[in-house]
């Protein structure tokens, strides 16, 4: 399928602003890296990179991203840096790549995930991933599949209506959901790169994930930002984790003298990014204490 002038545009913007903010980095001396893994049958986006602190051995606590990008944009390229500083505190990172919309449009995204999740179970002894402590983070679009890939994990109804089915024994441990939208019914405007041509609406429900949130939710670190576009969306998320007892914490970063915007996080040479990217961390080690 053809794209769009507009979505054209949003990703040569977003390209432009990425390799800006990434330019002149480096690998970390102290990270290890395994490269251009296959998981998927995909040969261009089948791929997936993993992270490890080279110092620790044996099994890690691992965390999956699900980048963002508008359905449209990005690959584990893209994110490389942004996961690379999540190992660096100790954790073992998957960053993969998935098949981008309008050419694939939903479900093949979570499609990719699940095959990501399936390949962390199945690939745990050889890369060292400790399959009782993992953890899924997502930005922007990420953040809104993360966020339903969690509910499919833990609501029945939604599971059984849901195209992808997860691996068995999967459980997610805690999400950080960064820069996210959380509902999606009457909002196609969001999803329109992504959305089948055929039950639209139904799609909607599916992904509108405050509608599915359980007692068995993952515990959440939310974070958004005070110029962030997407930040209304915060507080429904908030509100739908209350009112069925999931623990989380929700954080606007920035102020009228800091003006962060949305996915500032990614930004590893930004101190604010550091900053919230431990915090979200720390409640990761707080659920496994």
């Amino acid at each position: 399928m053809a794209m769009s002038l507009q979505a054209m545009i949003f990703r040569m913007m977003c390209r432009h602003s990425d390799n800006a903010r990434d330019k002149g980095l480096t690998v970390p001396e102290g990270v290890e890296c395994f490269c251009d893994i296959r998981y998927g049958k995909d040969k261009k986006y089948g791929l997936l990179d993993i992270y490890r602190p080279k110092n620790i051995t044996g099994p890690l606590p691992t965390i999956v991203s699900f980048h963002g990008g508008g359905w449209i944009y990005g690959t584990k390229e893209t994110y490389r840096f942004y996961c690379m500083s999540l190992a660096e505190q100790g954790f073992a990172v998957v960053d993969p790549s998935y098949r981008l919309a309008p050419k694939h449009r939903f479900p093949a995204a979570f499609e990719d995930i699940n095959e990501v999740f399936r390949f962390v179970l199945k690939n745990a002894d050889k890369y060292g991933f400790d399959t009782d402590a993992l953890f899924g983070v997502g930005d922007s679009s990420g953040a809104t599949g993360m966020a339903a890939y969690a509910a499919v994990l833990t609501c029945p109804e939604l599971a059984g209506n849901f195209p992808v089915k997860p691996p068995k024994g999967l459980r997610l441990r805690a999400l950080g959901l960064n820069c996210g939208t959380y509902t999606a019914k009457g909002r196609a405007d969001f999803y329109i790169n992504t959305l089948p041509k055929d039950n639209a609406d139904k799609v909607l429900e599916l992904l509108h994930t405050t509608d599915h949130i359980t007692v068995d939710y993952p515990p959440c670190f939310l974070m958004t930002a005070v110029d962030d576009f997407m930040k209304d969306q915060q507080k429904p998320m908030e509100d739908a984790l209350k009112a069925k007892g999931v623990r989380y914490v929700s954080k606007i970063y920035g102020d009228e003298n800091n003006r962060l915007g949305h996915v500032f996080h990614c930004n590893v040479r930004d101190k604010n990014a550091a900053a919230a990217n431990t915090e979200q961390l720390d409640l990761f080690r707080s659920v496994l204490r």
